[in-house]
């Protein structure tokens, strides 16, 4: 029981399920984020705001701040009751071998089988409901009575004497399945126009993937054209460097030819005038002066030639 009523905690008293995205009032009190902006958003008109719980005021909408810690504890429920659904919910009458349950009665506050749910009683007040193990929460806790009814003023589920003689006495109240069906086209409405956002969303993010898809394309294109044009660059600068290389080459080669042949010409005309002026040497240190008149003019005359070359 202890285990029941804790888990009775983490219920929206709005919706009376277990909270969704839960966000907290600055009185502290929790709500789901779509329960609570759905009883906001009927109180727009009178501009005057309050807690569907402790009906505290607020001068303008109230800030939703989302609880993390309760969040936190209602996935951690959620993975704990994950396992034990496994086993399914099993009949309260067959208590000599578990049979699944198909239907809970609220007020018999038990889970059916198919063979025992074809005997139960048909009258009005035992309502059925899908297997639950925790009926005492679609209870009032108060009168203990079945929650039949919706306050559409304080957003709470009531049951019959809630409406006739307690607190909600004079209120404006509906039946669930009308309050829900309500609900449930806000949200379907609200679900649209998520949906139409999430798909203006990702529309956008297509259009910008494409974006990117074709950014990436004329950057690749532009690398491959700048390397093939650094390529050609490289190339002719290559051939261009073994033409320029070439032709010095070739005019060392000439200009060596050049020289070599005008040092060779030199070095014969050098070892001439070096033989040429050893034999006037020779003539010049004879003391015979016959020896040296018949000697012929035409070393001499040679020698003039030389000079003049």
């Amino acid at each position: 029981m202890a285990s029941a009523d804790l888990r009775a905690e983490l219920d929206c008293s709005i919706c009376l399920q277990t909270y969704t995205d839960p966000v907290m009032l600055r009185c502290g009190h929790n709500f789901c984020r779509v329960c609570i902006d759905c009883a906001l958003d009927t109180q727009d008109e009178s501009g005057v705001y309050t807690c569907p719980e402790c009906r505290e005021e607020f001068q303008e909408r109230p800030a939703l701040m989302r609880n993390f810690a309760l969040r936190k504890i209602i996935e951690n429920l959620f993975v704990t009751e994950h396992k034990e659904t496994e086993t399914g919910i099993c009949c309260t009458y067959c208590v000599d071998s578990p049979v699944p349950a198909v239907k809970s009665c609220l007020h018999c506050e038990a889970s059916l089988c198919e063979k025992h749910l074809r005997v139960h009683s048909k009258s009005s007040e035992h309502v059925l409901s899908d297997p639950s193990t925790s009926l005492e929460k679609r209870k009032c806790s108060v009168h203990k009575e079945i929650l039949e009814y919706y306050c559409t003023e304080d957003y709470v589920c009531i049951c019959v004497y809630c409406s006739l003689v307690g607190e909600h006495q004079g209120h404006q109240v509906v039946v669930l399945d009308e309050a829900s069906e309500k609900k449930k086209g806000k949200l379907r409405n609200i679900f649209q126009k998520l949906t139409t956002k999430r798909q203006k969303t990702e529309k956008r993010v297509q259009n910008l993937e494409e974006r990117w898809r074709k950014a990436q394309e004329k950057a690749s294109g532009e690398t491959d054209r700048v390397t093939a044009l650094f390529t050609d660059i490289r190339r002719r600068l290559d051939n261009l460097e073994k033409r320029v290389l070439n032709e010095i080459s070739r005019q060392e080669m000439e200009e060596s030819l050049s020289f070599s042949s005008l040092i060779q010409k030199l070095e014969i005309k050098k070892d001439e005038l070096s033989r040429k002026m050893g034999h006037i040497k020779e003539l010049s240190n004879m003391t015979d002066p016959l020896t040296v008149l018949q000697e012929p003019d035409t070393v001499t005359d040679s020698c003039k030639k030389i000079l003049k070359s």
